[in-house]
């Protein structure tokens, strides 16, 4: 993910919640967030674009950007 954020972080803001942290948890309500790792891709409005759990590829992750970007 540091990779993809290296490319991608001049057009989209990357954030790291932990799951553990007592200040997260509304956070984790609003998204459904139970288990690690979960990503979400977020529009600027803060609606889910798109989510994951578990393993996903580079190339999954670089093609939902470019659609978000678009």
């Amino acid at each position: 993910m540091h990779g993809l954020e290296a490319e991608y972080g001049d057009q989209m803001k990357f954030t790291y919640l932990d799951i553990d942290d007592p200040a997260n948890d509304a956070f984790k309500q609003e998204l459904g967030y139970r288990v690690q790792p979960h990503l979400f891709l977020l529009d600027e409005e803060g609606n889910v674009l798109q989510q994951w759990q578990g393993m996903v590829s580079e190339e999954q992750f670089r093609q939902a950007f470019d659609n978000a970007l678009k």
